[in-house]
């Protein structure tokens, strides 16, 4: 018993110097790949730059490309529209799985006309600012479907799997919308989680209020209660998997979970390390050690 104990508490101890330690040195020891910028703009350019940068190369070896694409982070969305038009980088041949996006109550889809619909967000505010001549396919932007939940999954598996998942972050390491099980009674495994699959789930209240705050003024009562995402098993199964974080002082936990973190369901995020070709890229701020303050 008393080497249990002794044991559990240099395990609490090395999870808490995380939150102190230079994030680089933890990166290396780690094996992770890991790039810090001056400030959030520069996370941003450096994000539209790569995705831009991807698809450009696949374009000149006439290839098709699956990306799995994030409504959150979205700051890059108009400098990515900007790159693209500039430099004359078609999307046509582009397939656009993109993570998840809010339900209504009863599980089905907020009205694509919704401020937070993800659908809406991406049509409007980044493949209208295209040229024409450069415009995704219509049936080449997809959605996780509520009603349909297997047809994302079948057709990623149909293009041959995802070339590139990029994403972000969430407060408590969630990828997409893959959060920590926030159920008093049941429990998953990390072995179960890895192999998640696109489904329906009820928001963790965390992020109904980090959400609500940051994007809808604190109206949780009426923040959508649902959501539907990609699962983890996609994600992992990307051929390469690009991070970029922006969060400043709420992100830098999660950012430490994900680089050094014991590989928990606490932090979904933790469950990429060991991909064969996975990468962070945040600011300056929201690398910095984690500490307390008033």
């Amino acid at each position: 018993m008393h080497e249990k104990a002794k044991g559990e508490g240099e395990k609490v101890a090395q999870q808490h110097g995380i939150y102190e330690r230079d994030l680089r040195e933890l990166a290396e020891e780690n094996g992770v790949r890991v790039e810090i910028l001056a400030d959030k703009a520069e996370v941003h350019r450096r994000f539209a730059r790569d995705i831009a940068d991807f698809i450009k190369a696949r374009n000149a070896q006439g290839l098709e490309t699956a990306l799995i694409l994030p409504v959150g982070p979205v700051k890059h969305y108009p400098l990515l529209a900007e790159i693209c038009n500039a430099e004359g980088i078609s999307w046509k041949r582009i397939h656009a799985f993109f993570m998840d996006e809010y339900l209504d109550w009863q599980g089905r889809w907020i009205d694509e006309d919704h401020p937070l619909s993800f659908r809406g967000f991406v049509k409007r505010r980044f493949f209208a600012l295209l040229k024409e001549e450069l415009r995704i396919p219509e049936e080449n932007i997809r959605f996780p479907d509520p009603l349909n939940i297997d047809a994302y999954s079948e057709k990623i598996r149909q293009l041959g799997g995802i070339d590139c998942c990029y994403g972000g972050i969430g407060v408590h390491g969630h990828v997409a919308f893959n959060e920590p099980v926030g159920n008093l009674f049941y429990r998953v495994s990390v072995e179960e989680f890895k192999q998640s699959k696109t489904r329906v789930l009820a928001l963790n209240k965390e992020t109904v209020v980090m959400n609500a705050t940051r994007a809808a003024g604190g109206r949780l009562n009426d923040f959508p209660p649902m959501a539907v995402t990609v699962g983890m098993a996609d994600i992992l199964a990307a051929r390469r998997i690009r991070l970029f974080c922006d969060g400043g002082e709420w992100q830098k936990a999660a950012v430490r979970n994900a680089v050094a973190g014991e590989p928990s369901v606490a932090y979904p995020v933790s469950l990429l390390r060991g991909h064969p070709d996975f990468g962070i890229c945040m600011d300056a701020e929201t690398a910095a050690p984690a500490h307390f303050h008033l």
